[in-house]
């Protein structure tokens, strides 16, 4: 039997890159610690199982299932299988926002709620490898195959059978205790801004829902989160932006208002931070990213797989 590799999180538990898409295909190692990264976690059990640790709930994922949840609180994989192999991604909220999920799954799961499908089967194996493969293959455009791709197969869940697991949200409302890596004002912070980080938002604000002083909330959630207040909330404006930009009928100045920017000045600025670009030249991007090549055969037309 080898040796268990464990995985020590950074200090303050937080994954950075939050706007990038990072696929993996592999043995997990067990983490000592819980980390936290601001994105959705894809994890498919391609072999053996995996236990998490979670904000409000323990899971054991076993091979076949497939989970999704969100990665913006303290979760751990603490123990697995000796042969366990996953697959899967963490995905940026951009696309998450794509998704065209039940409006209440995608709410719960951004409060914390862990969706779980047994509906897989063998095509689901391949599909994560081969979607690891391109998401390293450093082909823009096979990188962006393995995105779509992605994306259709998690909307399809809506069709098969699935469960959400009650995230802390939920637990707090039940009486149920947290975890030590969870705090219950980080939950309702969290909890807040997803509700409305699309309105005029601020830390009075949301230390007003939270039931606490503003300069408090700041600090509890920078050193559970590693990210200030008005970055947090600006990744899920920018995040909702980008999506709405990919739209054929978008417009940047409704874009900007849409996604709870006060200006199109706060909206370029606070974009081109994060994207590292303005967001036409984004929409430019997006719209003009080639698509995959076609090849006519006699008599079918066949099509990249």
């Amino acid at each position: 039997m080898s040796e268990r590799v464990y995985y020590e999180p950074r200090p303050d538990g937080v994954e950075r890159l939050p706007t990038v898409l990072s696929m993996f295909h592999a043995a997990p190692p067990v983490m000592r610690t819980a980390h936290w990264h601001a994105q959705v976690e894809v994890n498919y059990i391609v072999r053996g199982w995996a236990h998490y640790k979670m904000s409000g709930h323990d899971i054991r994922l076993n091979a076949g299932e497939l989970a999704l949840f969100w990665g913006g609180l303290p979760h751990q994989l603490d123990d697995a299988a000796d042969d366990v192999v996953y697959a899967g991604g963490h995905l940026p909220l951009v696309h998450f926002f794509r998704l065209r999920l039940p409006q209440d799954v995608q709410s719960r799961l951004m409060q914390g709620a862990t969706l779980i499908t047994r509906a897989t089967d063998a095509s689901d194996t391949l599909n994560f490898a081969r979607w690891n493969e391109y998401a390293r293959s450093g082909d823009p455009m096979k990188a962006g195959i393995a995105v779509d791709e992605l994306l259709l197969r998690i909307e399809r869940i809506r069709f098969d059978e699935y469960t959400l697991l009650p995230g802390p949200a939920d637990a707090i409302n039940a009486g149920i205790g947290l975890d030590h890596h969870s705090s219950p004002i980080v939950v309702r912070i969290c909890d807040f801004i997803a509700d409305n980080f699309r309105e005029d938002i601020d830390s009075t604000d949301i230390a007003s829902a939270a039931d606490i002083h503003p300069k408090y909330a700041m600090s509890v959630f920078k050193k559970s989160t590693g990210m200030t207040l008005n970055d947090y909330v600006n990744l899920m404006r920018l995040s909702y932006a980008q999506a709405l930009l990919m739209q054929e009928e978008a417009n940047v100045l409704q874009v900007a208002m849409d996604s709870g920017f006060g200006s199109l000045s706060a909206f370029n600025k606070s974009f081109r931070k994060i994207a590292g670009m303005s967001p036409t030249d984004f929409r430019r991007d997006v719209r003009c990213r080639p698509s995959a090549p076609v090849t006519v055969q006699s008599p079918a037309t066949g099509r990249i797989n």
